[in-house]
């Protein structure tokens, strides 16, 4: 009997749980905060001719390159990464260049690119995406979609498709528009078509989906029970003929699991996974995956978005195995946070300071999984902290105006009483 079609009870109960925030994961997440707009604006000011574009013409680009708000703004946010200069001396246009640290940097982005190693690493992350595909192709257009996460090079149709002819080819043709290219299977390789659970199952001898909740995940008694039937189910991978499995929840989780362990950062925006899915014809069933198990699936809200991230890629907030591509993304992110520091001018100061107290609060900055706490969770502390104050001064405020209020009208009582008594005697 397929697990879906049981009863909606299990829904139900799954939508009234609560769901834990996952500190290590949410951090994780969160130190690629603006880091995806940054390299898209770095990647178009390289391609440039002059190194350097008009602000005028990044503005015009804000929605394509995903600045999430005024291009000047958040330009100047980075002065580590951007530099602003004028063209000619009367030249009230504004443009922007790199710094020599981050076009160093790029520098060594472009060589890893180039590898032949990272190159057929590349090709062997397509061709498995293609084959866990029941119809063995994926639109150009999901591909650039998901080009972040696969950790493709912005130009992988020309630099990396010609390369394997024997992998993988692009459908295009006269009758077919830009958007309608298609990258379709053309060798099927029983070496690549297995999954990382059978790879670390014939390792273990264990096949089960590793089960890792959040702190203070309580599940109630009907979920617990059908999570233990699910685990007794037998695995099936997600390279087996998806047409007999399509509608067994297992499989979906296996096609899920295995694409995430397919990116590079072991997550992905949940838009753009779900824009996969609806090729694929799992849109719906890959929601039910994200909603249905929360042990293998962590979605995080940290950076204003909905990340979908694997659990299991990730020990303490930091990932098992780091891709060659995260450390030069991390070289970036550690820049860029290079450059917050440095607009603080009590920055040197404060760094004396805290180099001092390095010892004792190293310890107390850690969250309940051994993580350090991100500068965005501190401010959002910090912010609290304020708001309690002005919460508590707000309230002694309210507090005296009630008082007075209170002796103005007892007064204003004893005024109306003597003055009713003495027209009284009057009478």
């Amino acid at each position: 009997m397929l697990l879906r079609s049981k009863d909606r009870s299990l829904y139900n109960a799954l939508s009234s749980m609560r769901y834990p925030l996952d500190r290590g994961l949410d951090h994780a997440v969160g130190r690629e905060r603006h880091l995806k707009p940054v390299i898209n604006l770095k990647n178009f000011i390289v391609s440039e001719p002059s190194k350097s574009a008009p602000l005028s013409v990044i503005s015009e680009l804000k929605e394509k390159l995903g600045i999430p708000f005024r291009p000047v703004e958040f330009i100047r946010k980075y002065p580590s990464i951007f530099q602003e200069f004028q063209v000619g001396a009367s030249s009230i246009h504004l443009h922007i260049k790199l710094t020599p640290e981050v076009l160093s940097l790029n520098s060594e982005e472009t060589l890893l690119y180039q590898t032949v190693n990272y190159k057929q690493e590349i090709a062997s992350r397509l061709l498995k995406l293609l084959m866990v595909s029941k119809i063995r192709k994926i639109p150009i257009f999901v591909l650039d979609r998901l080009s972040w996460e696969l950790g493709l090079p912005h130009d992988f149709i020309q630099s990396i498709v010609p390369e394997f002819p024997d992998y993988f080819r692009v459908i295009s043709g006269k009758h077919l528009r830009e958007s309608e290219k298609i990258l379709e299977l053309v060798f099927w390789s029983d070496e690549l078509a297995v999954s990382e659970i059978e790879k670390n199952g014939s390792m273990s001898g264990n096949m089960n989906f590793a089960l890792q909740f959040s702190n203070g995940f309580e599940m109630d008694k009907k979920y617990k029970k059908w999570l233990e039937d699910w685990q007794k189910l037998p695995y099936i991978s997600p390279y087996q003929n998806a047409s007999k499995n399509d509608e067994c929840d297992n499989w979906v989780v296996s096609v899920l699991h295995e694409v995430l362990n397919l990116f590079v950062g072991k997550k992905a925006d949940r838009e753009a996974l779900l824009c996969l899915a609806r090729f694929w014809g799992l849109r719906s069933s890959f929601k039910r995956a994200l909603l249905q198990h929360p042990g293998i699936f962590y979605i995080s809200r940290k950076i204003g978005m909905h990340t979908v991230v694997l659990r299991d890629g990730y020990r303490r907030g930091m990932l098992i195995e780091r891709h060659p591509l995260m450390d030069v993304r991390m070289k970036y992110a550690k820049l860029m946070n290079a450059a917050k520091e440095n607009k603080n001018p009590n920055h040197k100061q404060k760094e004396t300071n805290a180099n001092a107290e390095n010892a004792e609060g190293e310890e107390s900055d850690k969250d309940d999984d051994g993580v350090m706490e991100d500068e965005d969770d501190q401010t959002y502390e910090s912010s609290d902290e304020n708001h309690l104050k002005a919460t508590r001064v707000t309230n002694g405020r309210r507090q005296r105006r009630q008082d007075a209020l209170k002796r103005d009208n007892s007064a204003e009582r004893g005024y109306v009483r003597r003055a009713t008594k003495l027209k009284t005697l009057k009478v």
